[in-house]
């Protein structure tokens, strides 16, 4: 494992000649911990580094940056080590969504895109036009409270070692911020899940598991704070209610958790195939009292789509790793679409 240490100034790097050295320090240290539910006050101690967001067109407002939090190398150990075990435990007792990616071992957001694509594709053979809402989890992280997830874990049968660890680990953080000037103090943080930690991601997609809608003609899929919804019918306007409808279900369901989303950041795609001779639907949705046209093209996950059911990859850092998997669904869309020629510019 590779990371940048925390106040402590203690890398990765040391870790590994102790473990080799003797094998018994790291297992002393960290199996009383889990087994009392226990993270000691110095392991929560962070430090929290300021960065720009990309695309912002000023950087006025604390909205325009976002902080990686910097945890001490040893406690990330630590939490690796609890995050596998509460996925193990999530997975065998069905806490998670079937539909939701990203934080899980084999489901990336490769997973969420092709998932996506399939249903779409199933709803066009099946001649429905087909309509998908993208939304965002507005905060993401800092949107967890820790009772809540800790009674949610309970419910779902997770062993009380590990709840009480959980429930330690969000509690009483400190965490000072590191940009010029600044002070470099220790503050309380008494909200949401520390980014940066190797748990974070897991303990969010299992605390909005419950917004996932259950829909007769479509599909809610999410990757981490990222969720859309897909869904079919014989007419467009017919799929804008269903979708302010199953929108209004996921919004309930998110005031319960004290979960909101940015709605600004809502798009929709019409789709169709490119056999579709009929006119092009421009028609809008309203969400909160915004109209929101449909956005040609729409990115989501790295990902362009466009309404007549085609999507590039955006990273070109990942196209050469990615381009066997993208070839065979464009093969698997050949019915649905005529052949198209993809150049990779190396």
């Amino acid at each position: 494992m590779t990371s940048a240490p925390g106040p402590s100034g203690i890398p990765y790097s040391i870790w590994k000649p102790v473990h080799k050295a003797n094998e018994q320090h790291l297992p002393a240290l960290f199996t009383p911990l889990l087994t009392h539910g226990c993270r000691p006050l110095a392991m929560k101690k962070a430090n929290g580094i300021v960065l720009d967001k990309l695309g912002k067109p000023d950087h006025s407002t604390p909205a325009s940056f976002r902080i990686i939090v910097l945890l001490e190398t040893v406690s990330k150990i630590l939490k690796r080590l609890s995050a596998l075990r509460l996925a193990s435990a999530a997975r065998s007792l069905g806490l998670l969504h079937p539909n939701q990616c990203g934080s899980l071992a084999g489901l990336g957001c490769f997973d969420a895109v092709a998932t996506l694509t399939h249903e779409v594709r199933l709803l066009l053979a099946a001649s429905f036009k087909v309509s998908t809402l993208f939304l965002d989890v507005k905060g993401g992280f800092d949107n967890v409270c820790a009772n809540m997830l800790a009674n949610t874990l309970t419910k779902g049968g997770v062993s009380a070692y590990l709840v009480a660890w959980i429930k330690s680990f969000l509690s009483k953080r400190e965490c000072r911020l590191i940009f010029q000037g600044a002070p470099k103090v220790f503050c309380p943080v008494a909200v949401g899940t520390p980014q940066g930690s190797p748990i974070s991601p897991l303990l969010f997609v299992l605390y909005i598991a419950s917004l996932h809608p259950t829909i007769p003609q479509g599909l809610a899929i999410s990757y981490v704070d990222d969720l859309t919804i897909t869904v079919g019918s014989d007419s467009v306007c017919s799929n804008i209610r269903a979708l302010q409808y199953f929108f209004g279900i996921i919004q309930r369901r998110g005031a319960d958790l004290g979960v909101a989303f940015s709605v600004l950041k809502t798009e929709l795609i019409h789709w169709r195939t490119p056999k579709d001779r009929s006119d092009v639907s421009f028609a809008p949705i309203v969400i909160n009292d915004m109209l929101f046209p449909p956005s040609q093209p729409v990115r989501w996950l790295g990902y362009f789509f466009f309404s007549f059911f085609l999507f590039f990859f955006l990273n070109h850092m990942f196209i050469v790793s990615t381009v066997q998997e993208m070839t065979c669904i464009f093969n698997d869309m050949a019915k649905t679409k005529p052949k198209i020629k993809l150049t990779i510019n190396k």
